[in-house]
């Protein structure tokens, strides 16, 4: 299998100040840079432009080879590989966001390293990085297709002290390590000796001075924060995902979305049955999350009055809205909007009638997915929710296509359960139990 190497860098000249970042996507068999990219990205701090340079690269891989590809990650950055890899914590919250986007990208292609270099081994990335930083100096954007600097005029055409030509997407070697206005790199100036590992002493610390907040102490030792793309461990992450019991739109087969629907009497037992299941080994729940909606929240209150926990309302959780369905049986569906309904089945970013897409549902689980997770490390949490998210969770897991959804099936209060590793996989350990039920 294809093996690919993503490198990339991001700085600012004052940090903050103008800011660009550079990423290159390499043929990890023969170091030949397959496609680049650059941005300036105004002002900014050092670290977000390296968080960005990171992000760009992930998504420039995904673009080229999909889903699964085998990468190794090399950055300058001892921030953010340590950070990826879980061995730092995030303090910067002005950070997390950027940290869980890379995150998320992360989880769809095979990341076997989070590797730190020395800058003058990412000079592909630094010189593109510069470029950026050039550019963004100048209010001016970067433009791909030049060897030296990328830079472009009101009118869109190359900068006349550009060098070079591009070669078929790819870009030669880069000659600039200017990062500030002094003519130094930000970070490059230490005190003391260098390590074996080549790094500055500055590098080797437990925290990134750029990521303190005024005031805050460095935590004394790295912490794991394994949310299915950390360093490896054998504690998982386990959730374990309880659909909600009966309601009457259940019993008569009706979409319900939005609308809050009582448990039926049948609801209640079954909410009760997972119960005393989860009460027991080898369960030990120690977080109960639960859906808004009422079918689910109930169902959730249930469990945990045995577990002896207390509820926690996550608004991700929620089912798909249905719109104009919401309360419709799927023949009477068919009959009222029979081309809505088939686009809907044809293509899960169609939306029902003043609802919303699989599509969107997926963003939003895959959110709810990457905080829960980060929260909650090493934990066993219940999640109970409802049909569409549940699937969603175990599609993400499996690495799944949105149309899996229509090859799920899942009852009223069935169990399923994925656990995840920091070292990058999700397993799905169960799928539809029902065995409380019988």
């Amino acid at each position: 299998m294809t093996s690919f190497v993503v490198e990339a860098d991001g700085g600012s000249r004052g940090n903050p100040g103008p800011a660009g970042y550079g990423a290159v996507v390499k043929d990890a068999s023969d170091g030949q840079v397959l496609v680049e990219i650059a941005e300036a990205i105004g002002t900014q701090t050092n670290n977000v432009a390296e968080y960005r340079g990171l992000i760009a690269g992930l998504r420039l891989l995904l673009d080229l080879a999909g889903d699964g590809a085998a990468v190794e990650v090399r950055m300058d950055s001892k921030l953010v590989i340590e950070q990826m890899a879980g061995r730092w914590k995030i303090k910067n919250e002005g950070l997390r966001p950027l940290a869980l986007e890379a995150a998320a990208l992360a989880r769809r292609l095979k990341v076997t390293t989070w590797q730190w270099i020395p800058r003058e081994k990412n000079k592909d990335a630094d010189r593109l990085a510069n470029e950026a930083m050039d550019a963004a100096a100048k209010g001016r954007p970067w433009r791909l297709g030049a060897s030296g600097t990328g830079l472009s005029d009101s009118s869109g055409s190359r900068d006349s002290s550009s060098s070079g030509s591009p070669v078929a997407g790819a870009r030669g070697t880069g000659h600039s390590n200017v990062r500030d206005a002094g003519g130094s790199s930000p970070r490059s100036a230490t005190s003391g000796s260098a390590t074996g590992l080549g790094a500055p002493a500055e590098d080797l610390l437990l925290f990134d001075p750029d990521d303190l907040q005024q005031g805050e102490k460095p935590s004394p030792a790295p912490t794991a924060s394994g949310t299915g793309w950390r360093a490896p461990t054998t504690v998982a992450t386990s959730l374990l995902l309880l659909r909600h019991g009966e309601t009457p739109l259940s019993v008569e087969r009706r979409f319900s979305g939005l609308g809050d629907p009582e448990l039926t009497p049948n609801g209640i037992a079954q909410a009760e049955a997972a119960a005393a299941r989860l009460s027991r080994k080898p369960y030990n729940l120690q977080v109960i999350v639960s859906s808004p909606l009422r079918r689910a929240r109930v169902t959730a209150e249930i469990v945990a009055a045995r577990a002896g926990l207390e509820v926690i309302v996550e608004e991700g959780l929620r089912e798909t809205d249905f719109g104009d369905w919401e309360g419709y049986t799927f023949t009477e569906i068919q009959r009222r909007w029979p081309d809505e309904l088939a686009a809907w089945l044809a293509d899960p970013s169609a939306a029902p009638p003043g609802g919303e897409s699989f599509g969107v549902v997926a963003q939003r689980v895959e959110a709810t997915r990457d905080l829960l997770t980060e929260r909650y490390e090493g934990k066993t949490v219940l999640v109970v929710s409802h049909v569409t998210p549940i699937k969603m969770l175990l599609r993400l897991a499996l690495l799944a296509p949105l149309a899996a959804l229509y090859r799920m099936h899942l009852d009223l209060a069935a169990l399923s359960q994925i656990e995840y590793y920091a070292d990058g996989p999700a397993v799905v350990k169960a799928f539809n139990d029902t065995s409380h039920l019988r």
